[in-house]
């Protein structure tokens, strides 16, 4: 037995050493609340030099979506390279957390153990608990979002690693109110305001201010860049560049149609060939494909696909979730398919615009105003109203691409309408999706207390009554 086991030992070190000497470095640059509004993307409003530069060297996803278009949810899928919805981390927060089921593996803990150094800088914002688990073997004390100092890219030298650098993106602003920079070096009338909003100087200023927060993470991924080739680690270096879901905008963030779950996903490094690739992915491929590139084996739980395996399988559709944001409770499905986008509302009574904590964004409060007074399109109202919300929605991406005509009720997508409907249906039984039961009462007395009782949902009700 002690014979065996010190064989095994000596293999372990071995192989460890074997792969620290052929693996490459996998680094996620991972981005909060953005837009693909780069240059590679056909976007031409900023110049973005340095994320172009990575999609010339590299593979330029055209259709990558997230799982969920609000942090936690998304983070908590990605970690762990499945849906939110498998392990009941699909409500944003989790306000009584449980720990990680004991036959899931996080992504970081596989790298570990195959012998890299780990490391975040430095958000995380899962829906679940690890303090039994170890994530990270270096952590550098960082703040949430990435500083400019990248002094500590010199202690990577000696073995692998897989990290994660969060950049602020949407969430890196100054004005009052506001997520948004307190200027923009795009001026606000040179911005397209799609026709899901109403052309108003303040929508087409926060338009023109995001342009600005894609400019400042372009800077800094060339700070990043320029970091890792100062310190030999740019050519060892495979980089996934992604954000975790839409801007802030009100239509964007937290919300099912493109433009809240579309990403911009880039691939950049050794044995990485330059391409565009139009076929579908899901935000929890990046996870198996970073497991993948590194050699390391994908768990079988782990339901992402790996995009650059030879025998890779192209998805005919990807699902997107939307379920509690902070007090608003709602539950909602879509299925993104090459030509069509399908959304299942489960809750019609209820606006799309619920009471959140962006009442105070300067958007949002003026779609409050132009609400009031009657100053909206009836679709741009809609949103706002109470038993207002269809049931099903379908759109033509083709032929309407801000997603303002729905052809659920048009005869001639029926059998698009149907085909949608049982990929979903399909989806949800097989997957077991945990949004279809209701949340535990101590989980909304713990989001009631959080809010201090601003909540307008009747599944609340049962705590005053």
């Amino acid at each position: 037995m002690k014979k065996t086991n010190w064989m095994t030992t000596v293999f372990g070190f071995l192989l460890i050493q074997l792969i620290q000497a052929q693996a490459p470095n996998i680094l996620w640059i991972y981005v909060d609340d953005m837009n693909d509004w780069f240059g590679c993307y056909g976007h031409s409003l900023v110049a973005t030099p340095n994320v172009d530069s990575l999609a010339q060297e590299g593979v330029l996803f055209e259709k990558a979506y997230v799982p969920s278009p609000v942090c936690s949810a998304t983070r908590s899928a990605l970690i762990t390279g499945t849906m939110p919805t498998t392990w009941g981390w699909h409500d944003h927060r989790k306000m009584i957390k449980k720990p990680i089921p004991k036959n899931l593996v996080t992504v970081p803990e596989l790298f570990s153990k195959a012998g890299y150094l780990t490391f975040n800088a430095a958000k995380e914002d899962y829906n679940f608990t690890h303090a039994d688990r170890v994530l990270y073997t270096h952590r550098f004390q960082k703040k949430s979002h990435f500083d400019g100092d990248l002094t500590w890219f010199s202690r990577l030298k000696n073995r692998p690693f897989f990290g994660q650098i969060h950049l602020a993106g949407g969430k890196k602003g100054g004005e009052t109110g506001s997520r948004y920079p307190s200027q923009s070096r795009v001026g606000k009338m040179e911005v397209r305001v799609p026709s899901y909003y109403p052309d108003h100087p303040v929508i087409r200023d926060g338009i023109a201010r995001h342009y600005e927060q894609v400019a400042i993470v372009d800077q800094e991924v060339g700070e990043i860049i320029s970091a890792l080739k100062k310190n030999r680690l740019w050519e060892q270096t495979i980089i996934f560049f992604f954000t975790d879901h839409g801007s802030p905008m009100p239509r964007e963030k937290q919300n099912l149609y493109e433009e809240g779950l579309k990403i911009p996903l880039i691939v950049r490094g050794p044995g990485i060939s330059p391409q565009k690739r139009k076929d579908l992915v899901s935000g929890i491929d990046i996870s198996v494909a970073s497991l993948s590139l590194a050699g390391i084996k994908v768990p079988a739980v782990m339901e992402g696909r790996s995009l650059f395996s030879t025998n890779h399988q192209p998805r005919s559709f990807v699902i997107g979730v939307r379920d509690r944001l902070g007090v608003a409770i709602d539950r909602v499905r879509c299925v993104r398919t090459e030509r069509f986008r399908y959304i299942r509302n489960y809750y019609t009574d209820r606006p799309l615009y619920q009471l959140q904590y962006r009442e105070s964004y300067a958007s949002l409060k003026t779609l409050r105003d132009l609400y009031a007074t009657e100053r909206l399109s009836p679709l741009q109202a809609s949103y706002h109203q109470e038993n207002q919300r269809p049931p099903e929605e379908l759109y033509d991406l083709s032929n309407d691409p801000d997603q303002v005509k729905n052809l659920a009720g048009d005869p001639k997508y029926a059998e698009e309408l149907k085909s949608h409907r049982v990929i979903l249906n399909d989806w949800i039984q097989a997957t077991g999706d945990q949004g279809q039961f209701p949340a535990a009462p101590e989980e909304l007395r713990a989001v009631f207390e959080a809010a201090n009782g601003q909540v307008s949902n009747p599944e609340y009700d049962f705590i005053t009554k």
